[in-house]
């Protein structure tokens, strides 16, 4: 195994534009609980979460036994992997995608197979998954899909779900806010299927780490057999119900993203660079020969950005802020361009 090493040092008071996080900072509500929700007693006692349960499933639209709150979506990822499949089984993996689907599944023993993006758009590979001719024990779909921000359409969900009945099919919605597409009203239609949400990106709670994962309720039990029982702290239970009732601040911000994120993506065709049509909160594009000078010069001014081309050569990708932030990212990327 290789170790999954996060860059995540040395990154405060610069432009985070590398992790996919919300750019502006948690709501305001949250920040309250920290002086007014918060005490002594409630933080030396372990968590209640029937409260904090009771206003997320009904905000999300499910009932509390279709759901389990989990440490991040890493936690989700875990216990999938925990529940059903066993070392030397095999799970199904599309390439490049978001690190911990495979992290956790070699931690397992499981044995990975591959299913490559493909084409100039890095479509997602249907005909690949489908051709699958032994069922595998699990399917990771992130969608949309990081780091190419490429959408799943959900006719190829359904195929997937129909073609493999027995397997677990995870959908991981973490940038559901930007793109607006979901499997989540199919939980109870198809049983094999699991789909997970963050509080991470759209949200701002990335440092509280607290997400989502929905099943029907026979899958939900068997999930929670096997998570610790107090694996999300109370702090980010309370801060994610804080969070959901202000939608009106999580919509402005996720609207801003995607005008921003049209914005960029005009800007590079017409600086002729190539770039993935994305719908999340984050744009993949090729600087190819630029892409050390690229990351050099924006780190020297304060910009954050993330190295993709360990699996795509020549890539880089930009999270998705405001259009001030944005302004600062662009006017580094064009005058950069003008000496290439």
């Amino acid at each position: 195994m290789r170790p999954y090493s996060p860059p995540t040092g040395q990154r405060r008071g610069k432009l985070r534009l590398d992790f996919n996080e919300n750019t502006v900072g948690c709501p305001s509500s949250v920040l309250a609980l920290f002086q007014l929700g918060l005490n002594g007693e409630l933080l030396a006692t372990y968590p209640d979460y029937e409260p904090s349960l009771d206003r997320l499933a009904e905000h999300f639209g499910v009932s509390p036994d279709h759901m389990v709150m989990t440490n991040g979506t890493d936690e989700a990822i875990q216990i999938i992997v925990n529940t059903f499949v066993d070392a030397g089984e095999t799970v199904l993996i599309p390439t490049p995608t978001y690190a911990m689907y495979r992290f956790y599944c070699e931690v397992a023993g499981a044995i990975v197979d591959d299913a490559p993006y493909s084409g100039e758009e890095l479509s997602f590979p249907i005909d690949r998954v489908l051709s699958t001719q032994a069922e595998p024990k699990a399917l990771f779909l992130s969608n949309p899909n990081n780091p190419t921000g490429t959408l799943t359409p959900l006719d190829q969900i359904r195929a997937i779900l129909q073609r493999f009945p027995h397997s677990a099919v995870l959908v991981d919605e973490a940038y559901f806010e930007f793109s607006g597409t979901t499997a989540l009203p199919w939980i109870d239609e198809f049983p094999n299927l699991l789909v997970s949400r963050t509080m991470s990106k759209a949200y701002g709670l990335a440092g509280l780490r607290c997400g989502f994962l929905f099943s029907n309720p026979a899958n939900t039990t068997l999930l929670k057999r096997v998570q610790s029982p107090y694996s999300v702290n109370i702090v980010a239970a309370m801060a994610a119900v804080a969070a959901v009732d202000e939608q009106d601040r999580v919509r402005a911000f996720a609207e801003e993203v995607r005008i921003q994120r049209s914005r960029v993506e005009k800007r590079f065709a017409e600086m002729e660079i190539r770039y993935v049509s994305s719908q999340g909160n984050f744009v993949l594009f090729w600087a190819g020969a630029m892409n050390e000078p690229l990351l050099r010069a924006c780190n020297q001014q304060g910009v954050l950005l993330r190295d993709r081309s360990h699996e795509i050569p020549g890539t880089v990708r930009v999270t998705i802020g405001t259009k001030t932030q944005m302004d600062r990212f662009l006017e580094i990327l064009e005058e950069l361009w003008k000496t290439a």
